[in-house]
Order: C-alpha cells, then structure tokens, then sequence
C-alpha cells in the first residue's frame, strides 16, 4: 500500500493551522499565490514553520515569468535556500529550465545539492518542457526527491492519463505528486487516473474562513483515501 500525502498550497499561517488541523500531510508556503507564487519572506517562513507540526515546503521563485533564470536570480535563490534552511523548512520547491525549454539539469543539481538535508520538488516548470518522459529522466539526474506535474496540461484532470505514465516510468526512483487545478469535483477521477499516492492543491482557498478550508480539505482526504481503499480502482 504506497503512502497517502496530500500537499496544500497555502499562503499565510492562518491556512497553515487549518491545513494541520483538515489533516493535510504537508504544506507548501508561497508569497503570492493568486499570481503564481513568489519566495515568502523569511519572516513568513519562521512563523508558518513554528505554527504547525506537519513539515513545510518553501516555494523558491525570485519573480514571475519564466524559469530561465539569469546568474543574479540564481544568486537570489540560492540565498533564499539559505533562508528557508535557517527558519527550518523540511523542504523547498524550485524548478529552472534551458532557453530551449529542456530541464537545466547542471543548475537545478547546484541548488538541490546546497538544499541538503532538506527534501527538493521540482514544479510545475516541468509541464514546459517539450518531452515530458525525456525531462523526467533529467529531473531524476537532479537529485531532486519529488517532482509536481500535471501532465503537461493547463490541469491535472485533462492530464491525468499522462502522469499515469510518468508514474510509471519513475517508478520507485522519484515521488510523483499530481497538482495544478485539482478541485474536490475531480479529485476522485484524477487519483484514479493517474494513480499517484500524493496530490497537491490550494482547493481554492482564497482567504475564506478557515473552517471552510478545514472542512474542505477533510473531504479531498476522504475522497482519496476511498479511491486507494477500492480494489478495482486501478485496473482500467
């Protein structure tokens, strides 16, 4: 039986304590998130890790846009690393890329190397790039411990198939997390699908109560622990 995680993006402490509270396994911490997601600061990162007992992931982007990024904004994200070290973050989240859209292996390995104990994802980077099988086999070369996908697809309900098959090709070599779009209305189909053991999501929450977020977030838990404990749910 794999391990159930479900992941949620949040962006402040208030949706830290509800994720722990709705039974989340981890958090991802973003600055930014209606606009794609930023570095926090590190005075955010320090209260969101001592707010909850479940581990953080610190999202590290120095801007928006692309993910082809100059030696200044490596320098940034190798300092922003640091931060998220020092506040005692479990893992971060990064993601660099080629001029030509292929995975920047030698730079990504750089990063994940300095990150170290803590865990890395490589993101949603990964649905750019022009061979999704061939990238998967270079983010494997990063070192990289996770990698968040949805398939090449603007959502992971229309990529569901596809990371099925990443699934398949990573193998035990690397954690597949299915995120991007995933809603309470296609979580079941989704998990069933792709046949992850770990989603991410916001479940679009946009600073609602929390409560609602908790609830929420009980219910995607539930859903995904029903598809895991159905016998044919994986033989489509």
């Amino acid at each position: 039986m794999n391990t159930l995680c479900f992941e949620l993006c949040i962006e402040n402490v208030a949706a830290a304590r509800a994720a722990e509270a709705g039974g989340a396994h981890r958090v991802e911490l973003c600055g930014t998130l209606d606009d794609g997601g930023l570095t926090p600061c590190p005075d955010l990162m320090r209260a969101a890790v001592n707010a909850v007992s479940i581990p953080v992931s610190v999202l590290i982007r120095p801007r928006h846009g692309g993910f082809v990024f100059s030696p200044e904004e490596l320098d940034r994200m190798r300092s922003q690393i640091g931060a998220a070290k020092r506040a005692g973050a479990a893992s971060v989240v990064l993601g660099l890329l080629l001029p030509d859209s292929r995975v920047d292996v030698a730079r990504t390995r750089e990063l994940v190397e300095l990150a170290r104990p803590m865990r890395v994802t490589f993101h949603r980077a990964f649905d750019q790039t022009p061979d999704l099988l061939a990238a998967l086999e270079d983010v494997i070369a990063t070192g990289a411990n996770c990698l968040l996908t949805s398939g090449g697809k603007p959502d992971v309900l229309a990529g569901a198939d596809t990371i099925g098959r990443i699934r398949q090709q990573a193998a035990e070599r690397i954690e597949i997390m299915a995120g991007g779009g995933l809603r309470l209305g296609n979580l079941a189909e989704v998990a069933r699908r792709s046949g992850v053991s770990s989603l991410h999501s916001s479940l679009a929450w946009n600073g609602a109560d929390p409560a609602t977020l908790e609830d929420d977030l009980r219910t995607a838990i539930r859903l995904f622990h029903e598809v895991w404990s159905d016998p044919v749910a994986f033989t489509a």
